[in-house]
């Protein structure tokens, strides 16, 4: 049944979830927040629900269809547990962890990625075999869920009113079901290592041993996190993937002791608070050691969040120590934004493209099948991000590809191509296309013009970078 809204929708995986059915849904933004209700009831009767959300931004001041944590923020208080992915290969990984533990420990989930930077990201990724997967579930768990269902034959009452004598008790009797959460998603992250060569842990850390600056965050942001602590050195990175409950004991486990430190990064903004959730948890965790903790704001509406971003915020640690700051914008009324190296830039052994298309002309579908065509067939990784806005056709569409000898992790946006594709011959005199392709690199031009008027008309400015910096025409 097509339910009219996403408040329909989580009624009937409600239901379903009653009369003892696993089930499972996916939403995003508004649709999340219109599930909040039914989640709060799902939780208290503590059915094993998974919720898949690519998260994204929340209409305020305007609507915006794109990617942060706003979505994510506002259910953290339902009593679901909430478990984060930070690239395409995590997802897969981890919601497999999700399903797994919310049937083993009795408590529904979120199990989210970020909106399109993961969401609608292409990637040469490992499958996790589906009989491994299997050969996990916890078959008496299913069996004592589909015990409780409504049914005629039961013995079981759902969804009466209580007063104080014991609402109150209730609410507290499911502690010990979100206190052994931890070690249960524990011990499957442990199961899906096993089978993935992979590290899984409620929080992992990376970097020095010794970093005395240290970044706590989630998401996509972490991978390139990963790049930016690799040149460095020095700092390092704490990934949160079991986001609730938050496990005091799991955090400290990986926190370095020469943490001195610590910048916490949310993808999202609550007006008027003292800080950000994500950074308000740590500082709960922290309370009475003497470590400097930071909270800024990154990357709301997908907003690029670059290396030199990253660098920015190790800087502030060091020099600066601003705190309630932002990266990624130029805040010229409250200044609060990092100042930026421009000139930091990761080395790496990508060869990168961007495809300049024009919104329904087919190219994000051709981009598509050029990265699955070298994926399939030969050993290369490649990865495709596809950035368009939210006029969908007529718009400007840019595909991002890279393609490497060795797994692919940057999240941001090619600033350096060897190869730049043109589908519309307007955009070189409209925009700056050229200013970033590398020394000699190539252009690939669709126009209807002849050689002689594409000649004549081209900008001087544009003539000067071909000149300059070598550029092969096609």
């Amino acid at each position: 049944l097509e339910m009219e809204s996403e408040a329909g929708a989580a009624g009937a995986l409600h239901g379903a979830l009653l009369s003892g059915s696993l089930a499972s849904t996916f939403t995003a933004s508004q649709g999340l927040l219109l599930m909040i209700p039914n989640m709060y009831k799902i939780a208290g009767e503590m059915l094993p629900a998974v919720i898949h959300v690519a998260s994204r931004s929340l209409a305020t001041h305007a609507l915006s269809i794109f990617g942060d944590h706003q979505d994510i923020y506002a259910v953290r208080q339902t009593g679901f547990c909430i478990l984060a992915s930070s690239s395409v290969f995590d997802a897969q990984n981890l919601a497999a962890v999700a399903h797994l533990s919310a049937i083993k420990g009795s408590l529904p989930f979120v199990h989210f990625f970020d909106g399109f930077r993961t969401s609608h990201e292409l990637n040469t990724i490992e499958e996790l075999p589906e009989d491994k997967i299997l050969s996990l579930v916890d078959h008496d768990a299913i069996n004592k869920f589909k015990d409780r269902c409504l049914n005629v034959g039961k013995k079981y009452q759902y969804g009466m009113a209580q007063n104080e004598d014991i609402y109150f008790q209730c609410m507290e009797a499911r502690n010990k079901y979100y206190d052994a959460m931890p070690d249960i998603v524990n011990d499957y992250m442990e199961k899906i290592n096993e089978i993935m060569a992979t590290d899984y842990k409620p929080f992992n850390y990376y970097g020095a041993s010794d970093a005395e600056n240290i970044i706590i965050a989630m998401g996509s942001v972490t991978d390139t996190i990963k790049e930016v602590v690799d040149k460095l050195g020095n700092v390092g990175l704490i990934e949160v993937h079991l986001y609730r409950p938050f496990s005091k004991e799991y955090f400290l486990n990986v926190l370095p002791e020469s943490v001195k430190n610590i910048a916490v990064l949310d993808r999202t903004k609550e007006a008027g608070s003292t800080g950000e959730p994500l950074y308000l948890d740590v500082c709960s965790i922290l309370k009475g050691k003497d470590i400097n903790i930071y909270g800024g704001r990154y990357g709301l509406s997908s907003k690029n969040t670059t290396p030199s971003m990253i660098k920015a915020v190790y800087d502030n640690l060091k020099e600066e120590k601003k705190n309630n700051f932002t990266i990624g914008i130029e805040d010229d009324v409250t200044n609060l934004s990092l100042k930026v190296d421009n000139n930091f830039h990761l080395d790496n052994e990508n060869y990168e493209i961007i495809i300049y298309g024009y919104g329904s002309d087919g190219m994000v579908s051709t981009s598509k099948d050029l990265l699955r065509i070298i994926g399939d067939n030969t050993k290369k990784y490649v990865q495709g991000y596809f950035q368009y806005d939210s006029k969908k056709s007529g718009g400007v569409t840019r595909s991002h590809l890279r393609i490497s000898e060795s797994p692919i992790k940057s999240t941001y946006y090619i600033d350096n191509p060897d190869f730049i594709v043109v589908s519309k011959d307007t955009y070189i005199y409209k925009y700056d296309i050229i200013d970033n392709l590398k020394q000699n690199g190539i252009l690939l031009l669709n126009t209807s013009l002849s050689k002689e008027d594409f000649t004549k008309t081209l900008p001087n400015k544009v003539k000067r970078l071909l000149k300059d910096k070598n550029i092969k025409v096609y």
